[in-house]
C-alpha cells in the first residue's frame, strides 16, 4: 500500500514511521482482504482548526475531532483508498490523557482512520468490538503499545 503523507503543522515523527504502521495494518488478513498492493491512501497531519473546517463541511459538525476518514468512491481494491485527515493537537493531548507516547497515539488514529476508510464502523456493539480487535492486531504487528484501557 502506497502512502502519501502531508505534514501540515510541525509534527516530531518520520513519515517513514508512519508509513510502516498503515502498511503492517494492511497485512492483518481482514484488511488485506479489503485492499491490494496497489492501493494508495492519503493523510494529512494538520490542526485543529482544519479537522473543526472539515467536520463542519462534511459531518455538520461544528468542532475538531481528532481524525476524518473520507473512503474513495468506488470499488476499493487497487487505487485510491481514500484521504485521512488527523489532528497533531489531538495527537499530543490524547497521548498526554492516556499515557503513551505521541507516536503511539497517531499510529492508533492511523489505524482507526484505515479501517473507515475500509468500511469498519464502530456503531454497535459488535462493529466497536471487531474494529478494536482489528486495530489492536494492526499496532501489534507494527510494534506499537498503547497505554492500558485505551481502547
Amino acid at each position: 500500500m502506497d502512502v502519501d503523507l502531508v505534514k501540515a503543522v510541525s509534527a516530531p515523527f518520520r513519515p517513514a514511521d508512519l508509513r510502516t504502521v498503515l502498511r503492517a495494518a494492511a497485512d492483518v488478513p481482514e484488511v488485506a482482504a479489503r485492499i491490494d498492493g496497489d492501493a494508495a491512501l492519503a493523510v494529512r497531519v494538520t490542526g485543529d482548526r482544519e479537522l473543526r473546517r472539515l467536520n463542519r463541511r462534511y459531518l455538520d459538525e461544528d468542532h475538531p475531532t481528532d481524525v476524518l476518514a473520507f473512503p474513495a468512491e468506488g470499488d476499493m481494491r487497487g487505487g485510491h483508498l481514500g484521504d485521512l485527515a488527523i489532528s497533531w493537537p489531538a495527537v499530543r493531548r490524547q497521548a498526554a490523557e492516556h499515557g503513551h507516547s505521541e507516536f503511539a497515539e497517531l499510529a492508533l488514529l492511523a489505524v482507526h482512520g484505515l479501517l473507515h476508510v475500509l468500511g469498519w464502523d464502530h456503531a454497535s456493539e459488535p462493529e466497536r468490538i471487531e474494529m478494536t480487535r482489528l486495530t489492536n492486531a494492526a499496532l501489534a504487528r507494527a510494534g506499537i503499545e498503547l497505554a492500558p484501557g485505551r481502547i
